[in-house]
């Protein structure tokens, strides 16, 4: 089987993160997996999603493919539900949003990649 290059595989780690939040941020729509549109719409970009973050795993090391995918996915589902829902994370929250994009962009410029 054909590798990837390491370019293809921040492209799916792109494509895992934009679908990840997609999902995430529209779990609400779905009332529990109640309704059947939303919970369709939802369970596909997962999958894209996991098999996108799998791809990249291929080429980027697990530790930094997954703590980018997460940080972005958490800060942006935040962001998601202060504008639509009116949700707004207190000073704790909002200090460990900044922690983790912190975290994630020292792990990215000065993490050893292997």
């Amino acid at each position: 089987m054909k590798s990837i290059s390491l370019l293809s595989g921040y492209i799916f780690l792109i494509l895992a993160t934009l679908t990840g939040i997609t999902s995430n941020s529209f779990l609400k729509t779905t009332e529990g997996f109640t309704k059947l549109g939303p919970t369709l719409f939802c369970i596909a970009n997962m999958t894209v999603c996991i098999f996108c973050l799998s791809k990249a795993m291929s080429v980027i090391p697990v530790g930094f493919t997954y703590a980018t995918y997460g940080a972005l996915t958490i800060t942006a589902v935040t962001l998601f539900g202060i504008l639509k829902y009116n949700q707004s994370p207190n000073i704790y929250g909002t200090l460990g949003l900044i922690l983790i994009v912190s975290g994630v962009i020292l792990l990215n410029l000065f993490g050893k990649l292997k």
